[in-house]
């Protein structure tokens, strides 16, 4: 997960572990309703009886490509403008229309679905997805194979996550970025400070308390808390004493907000004064509204997760994506964009390149975490099809409040 030093074993094994395991980034919107949580219940699916072909490329005749991707993960200027992005366009006059699409990934896939099954079409050429669900989407047949002759810089991605068990030899995925989750508070509000999920359920901060919708990362918190290790072989009983918890504080009121990407919209209003909260987020809350937040992995362990490039199936622009993700797995624009998100580049040569963009960054451990941090940080292990049906139907049903 991190370019800092590359031949660590110890560094590179817990990369791969991340890269493989089910760890999502995102939530799905609770704020949203009942329908989001009833859409990602609906999301699960055996895949399609036969897989579908992949739609012609015009990528030759048609200089144009759209890109799906979460809030607050690329570089903008105060226009609003991404300057990597621009500048791609002005390298190959390829025009990008880039959209915060995926709010999650159940809900995304939930309404791409029945489209990719038909290989059409679903308005996007390349989106970044959590390796779990890239996973599915590699199983059911609905992401393109790479022309790697087309994305030769692929050959910078650090040698750990070149075969992950979900895509060996990375022929349809490239990780896009990586992180951890933790927990946040206001710094004015909360000036103790937290140190453990355990502070998140204090009676001074009921009814101020936000989790992500994302069950691998709030329930992976909790887990932690209760002293297990959740990349191991745990099974219902440990889930279940962790979903327990988590009833217990959304039934009482001390969690006030379950939500995705709009939680930073909770932080900033001062709806919610702590939560459960993704790394590099925290600290483009903090460049944006002045610095009154601040983010720790918990004493008990954080989580660890990537998002990775796919081509849909139906994508038109194979070529045209292609030349996207090749350019930025040039380590110089992966330092740009680093420099921006604060989430772990995956390229090799990033964290040299960002000693010219800010040498304070470079060490930065939410980008280019050493073997100390990455012991903090623990991966969510990979679930069976029916633990995935059994233990999200479970979460789903806090959500919904059954």
């Amino acid at each position: 997960m991190t370019r800092t030093m590359p031949q660590d074993p110890m560094i590179q094994k817990l990369i791969q572990q991340a890269r493989s395991a089910q760890v999502s980034r995102r939530g799905i919107l609770q704020g949203a309703g009942l329908a989001s949580a009833a859409l990602t219940l609906a999301a699960c699916s055996t895949g399609p009886a036969s897989k579908p072909k992949p739609a012609a490329d015009k990528s030759a005749s048609d200089k144009t490509l759209k890109w799906d991707n979460w809030a607050a993960y690329i570089d903008e200027d105060d226009d609003g403008k991404y300057p990597t992005l621009v500048e791609f366009e002005k390298e190959t006059g390829i025009k990008v229309k880039y959209s915060v699409a995926v709010d999650d990934n159940n809900t995304y896939y939930g309404k791409a679905k029945d489209q990719l099954a038909l290989g059409q079409d679903i308005g996007a050429d390349v989106v970044c997805l959590t390796d779990w669900m890239v996973g599915r989407l590699i199983r059911f047949g609905y992401v393109q194979e790479f022309d790697l002759s087309k994305i030769p810089n692929a050959k910078n991605l650090t040698p750990s996550l070149q075969n992950p068990d979900f895509d060996p030899g990375r022929k349809m995925s490239l990780p896009w970025q990586g992180g951890f989750a933790g927990i946040c508070w206001n710094k004015e509000k909360v000036p103790g400070g937290l140190k453990s999920v355990e502070d998140l359920w204090d009676k001074s901060l009921k009814g101020r308390v936000g989790v992500l919708s994302e069950m691998r990362d709030t329930l992976g918190l909790i887990m932690l808390q209760q002293g297990i290790d959740i990349s191991t072989k745990w099974g219902d009983e440990q889930f279940n004493a962790a979903i327990e918890v988590f009833r217990t504080q959304v039934n009482n009121g001390q969690i006030r907000n379950i939500k995705g990407n709009s939680y930073l919209e909770d932080l900033k209003s001062e709806d919610t004064l702590a939560a459960i909260c993704w790394s590099g987020d925290i600290t483009v809350i903090n460049a944006e509204a002045g610095d009154k937040w601040e983010f720790a992995i918990p004493t008990a362990g954080g989580t660890l997760w990537n998002d990775n490039y796919v081509i849909p199936i139906g994508s038109q622009k194979k070529a045209n994506a292609e030349a996207l993700i090749n350019y930025y797995y040039q380590p110089e624009v992966a330092a740009e964009v680093a420099a921006w998100v604060n989430y772990i580049t995956p390229v090799v040569g990033a964290k040299e390149a960002m000693m010219n963009i800010d040498p304070e960054l470079a060490e930065n451990q939410l980008i280019f975490p050493n073997a100390e941090t990455l012991s903090t940080a623990h991966i969510f292990r990979t679930l069976t099809g029916a633990e995935e049906s059994k233990y999200g139907s479970a979460f789903q049903a806090v959500l919904l409040g059954s």
